[in-house]
């Protein structure tokens, strides 16, 4: 399986993609970061994002795709924004009909590190020794996005299983 996680956000947004399966070494296939200035108006940022999840989804491939759940933080233009980016990577995955999950923060913390309320610095830990790569990828919203790919293909990817062999024990009953 190969997942795209989206680290949403109108300033920096995660992008990383993870190939494998339960029981069996993940591999990095590709990371990065879609940035916008806060200088130009929020559409145009929108439409920068756009444009480059369109162009990861097009070169990657991925079988589905998983965005970090926007919670409620304190500053409400914070929220806004990651929302709204948000909006754009599940338009994106949805036009060319691939499967969306969303993650919580926490869901994402525990399934890499094991503790729900884990910093960036053991999520970002975890991810290098998960994905065995020699460093820690930069910024966090890089390191974020790969977290996200891979509670997928663990938690996620599980859950398509036992629901594809449900449906195959139904259409067998028949």
């Amino acid at each position: 399986m190969r997942v795209l996680g989206i680290d949403p956000g109108l300033t920096r947004c995660g992008l990383g993609v993870v190939e494998g399966s339960v029981g069996r070494p993940l591999t990095l296939v590709d990371v990065n970061v879609i940035r916008t200035s806060s200088d130009l108006p929020v559409p145009e940022r929108l439409v920068t994002i756009e444009r480059g999840v369109d162009a990861w989804l097009d070169e990657h491939r991925p079988d589905a795709v998983a965005v970090e759940r926007v919670f409620a933080r304190s500053d409400v233009s914070t929220v806004m924004g990651t929302a709204q980016a948000s909006g754009i990577a599940m338009v994106c995955a949805a036009r060319r009909g691939l499967p969306i999950a969303l993650h919580t923060p926490s869901e994402v913390k525990a399934a890499v590190s094991g503790n729900g309320r884990a910093d960036k610095t053991q999520v970002g830990a975890m991810v290098a020794r998960i994905l065995r790569l020699e460093a820690v990828p930069r910024p966090a919203d890089a390191a974020d996005a790969l977290a996200l790919a891979i509670t997928h293909i663990w938690r996620g990817g599980a859950q398509a299983r036992i629901d594809a062999a449900v449906a195959a024990a139904g259409r067998s009953r028949r």
